[in-house]
């Protein structure tokens, strides 16, 4: 296996508070690795540096070979490292299949030229991207609900929506925020069904969760963070066993 996302020293300050400290890790392609940790032990800025939502100090990350640092949002989804979020924002008054849409890249009918000179090409890619959304709301059943506002979909389907969203990009890599919070058990199998199946096919994944089954369930190795750094790494009977790990965040062995 070869690395497909390092991060090397990086270091994010908020004020006076470093919620990354000198912080260094590495994923695995093909993986699925889990990020775990007590609250306040950096793993959500963490997943923000690495996405772009927030420059790092110091430091660097590199993903699928080339230097990401700083650079914005849009750009690294371009390259294909994607993220949901612990807190889902659906688009309301938009039906969940036009909220998923909104998200296909280039789209010829979102310039004025294009919309006014381009009807054929525009009327092409919107049907491609109509076919490409309805497998993806098929595939993570949500295709019944695809005419509902998003806005009433349960915590668990708003979930399954964004990793619908991201799919729509073709990703290499997605970054999973509490992909288990607010969500039922059966939606949880269905979860970590797809994780499964999406990765047998060759995305990478990257889990910050706190609901230790599933980091279990579906991970090929763990990441332990606490004070904004890299505690240890390893297996998840290994680091669940750690002694540090123990003190700094379980409380007791699993």
């Amino acid at each position: 296996m070869s690395k497909v996302l390092t991060v090397k020293d990086v270091t994010k300050h908020f004020g006076g508070i470093a919620a990354l400290n000198e912080c260094s890790l590495f994923f695995e392609r093909g993986h699925v690795t889990g990020i775990i940790g007590p609250n306040g032990a950096g793993k959500t800025t963490l997943l923000n540096a690495m996405t772009g939502l927030v420059k790092p100090d110091a430091g660097s990350i590199e993903f699928d070979g080339q230097d990401i640092t700083g650079l914005p949002m849009h750009r690294i989804a371009a390259q294909g490292l994607v993220r949901t979020f612990q807190i889902v924002r659906e688009l309301r008054g938009l039906t969940v299949l036009e909220s998923l849409l909104l998200c296909p890249p280039h789209q010829i009918g979102e310039k004025v030229g294009g919309a006014l000179f381009a009807r054929s090409l525009v009327n092409r890619q919107d049907t491609a991207n109509a076919t490409k959304a309805r497998k993806i709301l098929e595939r993570l059943g949500l295709w019944r609900v695809a005419d509902q506002s998003a806005a009433a979909l349960s915590g668990g389907q708003k979930k399954l929506l964004e990793l619908a969203r991201v799919l729509l990009l073709d990703p290499k890599f997605i970054l999973l925020d509490e992909p288990a919070a607010g969500v039922s058990p059966p939606l949880l199998k269905d979860i970590i069904r797809i994780v499964k199946e999406l990765n047998g096919e060759g995305i990478s994944f990257g889990i910050v969760e706190h609901d230790m089954h599933l980091i279990n369930e579906v991970c090929d190795d763990v990441h332990v963070l606490a004070e904004g750094t890299a505690l240890v790494s390893g297996s998840f009977s290994d680091v669940t066993a750690d002694q540090r790990v123990i003190d700094a965040y379980l409380g007791m062995a699993i």
